[in-house]
């Protein structure tokens, strides 16, 4: 089995993740793109029994706009580091805070707020896949 590592902006927390992600793509909704700083946010999900903090737990600061989002960041550095979705069942672990992890897109969700229009011939979907509650309703590149 494969194990990925990653942490924090200063280290202070560091976590790993095994296996594989569930799913990786984009995500261009406004909340994702306030708290990236960023255009677009790239994501891996995770099942929360392959993702592991193994330092710095008591660092680990979270903010919940939503029900949905329970992202969780670095108290000493600011560094994000994931976000727990309880009502899907997954961690999105940001592709960023992982670095051997090759990301593999497959997918943009939420491509209806995008700012940035990214033509990659990867599925656009207008929010989310039916399956975790969205309409599943592809747009155009």
């Amino acid at each position: 089995m494969t194990l990925y590592q990653g942490k924090c902006f200063c280290g202070t927390v560091e976590l790993e993740a095994d296996g594989e992600p569930e799913a990786m793509g984009y995500c261009h909704c406004s909340s994702c793109r306030s708290w990236s700083a960023g255009p677009v946010n790239a994501f891996t999900l995770w099942k929360p029994t392959n993702v592991r903090v193994t330092k710095g737990a008591e660092a680990i600061g979270t903010y919940h706009k939503t029900d949905m989002s329970h992202r969780k960041y670095c108290t000493k550095c600011g560094g994000h580091l994931m976000t727990d979705h309880p009502p899907l069942g997954m961690i999105d672990v940001y592709a960023a805070t992982i670095p051997t992890l090759k990301f593999t897109p497959g997918v943009h969700v939420n491509y209806a707020e995008s700012v940035l229009p990214i033509k990659d011939g990867l599925p656009k979907l207008k929010d989310f896949p039916a399956e975790f509650g969205g309409s599943g309703e592809m747009m155009p590149e």
